[in-house]
């Protein structure tokens, strides 16, 4: 009889912060974290909707996880940024995993209408703070290691069209700093790696103005499997670079993206 291998024992008792925890890709993360039995750190925007989502998770994933606690804040704000990692450690000891989920698209309109304010958001969110989340976590990972794992865009590949190139190149900017982080943390074997998803089916598309369902099923047709994806399937590629199947990859961009 063939003994059963669980390939992802050692997430067990892993402390794994994970930003826009309450999204469709974010919550999957926290799931199969916390069925590995992960200590599991969920940041949130703190406004009505996302906080009654964030609760119904946490309390769907305590069964499993060794841990789950909620840590809110808006990544727009310059403090806020800063001091993330620390109030994860504050709670949970150490960091074992950060995974830089939270992104938002803002203004889905041609770029010559775009306003100063809708590019800098942009940029703040989707770069900004997970660089300085990522700064911040290096050093405590210095002392035994780490994983950084940034949630990009597929997009990055073609540039985005002309009503998403200040999300694709706010992405395309996230993925120059996983490299420039591998780099420097072979020294310390911190694993820094990017997964550049495809057109997932979450929430995040009605969150976009201007953007519509038509948009959504042309784009699906670009796609070689000619379906969208499920926020699993980057869940499910992020629990590989974060583990021991992960050991000697860093400074990589993975598609999770049907082909595309």
């Amino acid at each position: 009889m063939i003994k059963e291998i669980n390939m992802f024992k050692d997430i067990e008792g892993k402390k794994v912060l994970i930003t826009g925890a309450s999204g469709g890709i974010g919550s999957e993360l926290a799931r199969i974290f916390a069925k590995y039995g992960a200590f599991v750190g969920l940041h949130y925007i703190d406004n009505e909707k996302e906080k009654e989502a964030i609760l119904k998770l946490k309390e769907e994933i305590e069964k499993d996880s060794k841990k789950v606690e909620l840590i809110s804040g808006n990544l727009l704000d310059y403090e806020i940024r800063k001091n993330l990692i620390e109030s994860f450690i504050d709670i949970f000891g150490s960091i074992d995993i950060l995974i830089n989920n939270a992104g938002a698209h803002f203004g889905h309109k041609y770029f010559s209408e775009l306003d100063e304010k809708e590019w800098d958001d942009s940029f703040d969110l989707n770069t900004k703070a997970p660089f300085r989340l990522s700064a911040s976590a290096f050093d405590y990972m210095k002392k035994k290691g780490g994983r950084i794992i940034n949630i990009s865009s597929t997009n990055v590949r073609y540039g985005g069209s002309g009503k998403s190139l200040h999300y694709v190149a706010s992405k395309a900017a996230l993925d120059s700093l996983t490299k420039g982080f591998a780099r420097e943390g072979v020294k310390y074997n911190i694993l820094v790696n990017s997964i550049r998803c495809g057109v997932i089916d979450t929430p995040m598309r009605t969150k976009i103005e201007g953007y519509n369902e038509e948009d959504f099923k042309k784009r699906i047709e670009l796609i070689p499997l000619k379906r969208p994806g499920k926020p699993i399937d980057i869940a499910r590629m992020a629990l590989f670079l974060a583990s021991d199947a992960g050991n000697f990859i860093t400074g990589q961009i993975f598609y999770v993206s049907g082909g595309d």
